[in-house]
């Protein structure tokens, strides 16, 4: 990437957000809008400010549970992911179900994650994880399902097992897809975690504004609705350079390597 092209590719997003911002304040102002409806992003930072300790102690909580639940669904997704696309018997029996299974509501799960493991740090990350085994499963199982029957039947010409196909040829090739599906389950299971903190938990970013909620303290939610931004999109930048460094060889515009 060009040095001129990365400079225009970090100003830009902060030229956008800082007008935007600047907008929203004017809006507020301008049309003297209550703090129960929009607040302004000045009352934001002054709840973020006054409950700042709070904040960052149930941010960090809430961010070790999404870790954790990432990080399960990240191994059992690749493993899952490579045997739906790797045997066509395992893809019959299995990807029907899996399709099933994530239709189902994820706020109707949590509850029964709280009735058998009570309130606690248990229901978020299994609802973490949950949420964003998903697209791993999906994106793994599609970059193996793609690899070439010419290029199979060469490799085994040339005395190449199932196994030695999977690794050398397989594999890498997926990693691009695998990358995809990271990015997006990160930010799914931010989701996950949250969702269930504001249903039942006494931790966490979700409980605060959940806490914030019942108190018609606005600010105080947008406040954690902007940490929660910030933690999301800090993670899916350190994805997307893991990924230019370990896929550099797939990126055909090194421009778009953060989109």
């Amino acid at each position: 990437m060009r040095l001129k092209d990365a400079g225009i590719t970090v100003v830009a997003p902060v030229l956008f957000t800082v007008l935007l911002f600047a907008l929203w304040e004017a809006g507020c102002k301008l049309f003297a809008v209550a703090p129960t409806v929009l607040p302004a992003p000045s009352a934001i930072w002054a709840a973020y400010l006054q409950f700042q300790k709070p904040i960052i102690e149930n941010s960090l909580y809430t961010l070790w549970n999404t870790l954790i639940g990432f990080a399960i669904a990240t191994v059992f997704g690749l493993l899952l992911g490579i045997a739906v696309g790797w045997h066509k018997a395992v893809y019959a029996a299995i990807y029907p179900v899996l399709i099933g299974f994530n239709s189902v509501p994820k706020v109707a799960v949590v509850p029964v994650l709280i009735l058998w493991f009570g309130v606690g740090a248990v229901p978020a990350i299994i609802t973490a994880f949950l949420i964003s085994f998903f697209p791993i499963v999906v994106n793994v199982a599609t970059g193996l399902a793609t690899t070439e029957p010419e290029l199979e039947d060469v490799l085994r010409a040339l005395g190449a097992s199932k196994t030695d196909i999977l690794w050398n040829v397989g594999l890498p090739r997926t990693m691009p897809y695998l990358f995809a599906s990271l990015k997006i389950a990160i930010t799914l299971a931010f989701v996950g975690t949250v969702l269930s903190e504001t249903v039942a938990a006494n931790r966490g970013i979700g409980n605060v504004m959940m806490i914030a909620s019942g108190n018609f303290d606005v600010p105080l939610v947008f406040a954690g609705l902007f940490i929660l931004a910030i933690l999301g999109v800090g993670l899916y930048a350190i994805f997307s350079l893991i990924e230019l460094k370990v896929t550099g060889w797939a990126q055909r515009k090194t421009e778009f390597a953060m989109v």
